[in-house]
């Protein structure tokens, strides 16, 4: 079913599950969390965030600038600044289509669909070896580095073990976009398998090169 939705554009790709901080500043996203605000159920302040597509900003055509697939999220914290700009969390609640964007607006909206998974189950193979290469390369790193990186418990369910994941290592646009659009959770921490296992490979081939950094989201499974 459509919807109409508020819309941050951003320049990364954000996830279900994930807690993430802003800083507002421009005037139309400044608008965005003032309407946000006048909606009266908090647990329906849901805005969505497409990820840019490299090389384009949004402007007056920003809809064919977007990735269709996104992150809708939930306001949960507001710090208003006596200079009109906010300092605001959100957490990722789910995936969501973009079908039309609407630019005429004090903030941009869009029409969207929510996406549900299409899960038969997790394989317990493929979520065991997701983990164990994660924990493989989460050691590694650590040992790169002298101190201990990524650190932290992981949740068990596969869904927000593969969200988690994505959002926990550094990747790049497109291995990010191409997580949040796979269509099954086992696809998704498959996926992931593939990608540590090849940072894997290209750490041991440049240990002094460490391609991953540690992100700075935070895991919020709430």
């Amino acid at each position: 079913m459509t919807e109409t939705m508020p819309m941050f554009p951003l320049n990364t790709v954000l996830f279900p599950g994930v807690s993430v901080p802003l800083h507002v500043f421009e005037d139309r996203y400044r608008a965005l969390v003032h309407k946000l605000l006048t909606v009266d159920d908090p647990a329906e302040r849901l805005f969505g965030s497409f990820a840019i597509r490299e090389g384009y900003e949004v402007g007056d055509h920003g809809g064919q600038s977007l990735h269709r697939i996104g992150c809708y999220l939930q306001l949960t914290e507001v710090e208003a600044h006596e200079d009109g700009t906010f300092d605001i969390v959100a957490v990722g609640r789910g995936r969501v289509r973009l079908d039309a964007v609407d630019t005429s607006n004090a903030y941009l909206s869009g029409e969207v669909v929510r996406l549900t998974e299409t899960d038969d189950g997790v394989h317990p193979e493929v979520a065991e070896r997701t983990l164990a290469l994660f924990t493989r390369y989460r050691e590694e790193l650590s040992e790169l580095r002298g101190s201990e990186v990524l650190a932290g418990d992981l949740p068990h369910d596969p869904a927000y073990l593969a969200w988690s994941l994505a959002a926990t290592c550094l990747l790049t646009m497109r291995q990010r976009q191409a997580l949040l659009e796979a269509e099954t959770v086992e696809l998704r921490l498959a996926m992931i398998a593939e990608m540590l296992h090849d940072e894997l490979s290209a750490m041991r081939a440049v240990p002094s090169l460490p391609a991953t950094e540690v992100a700075r989201t935070r895991w919020s499974p709430n």
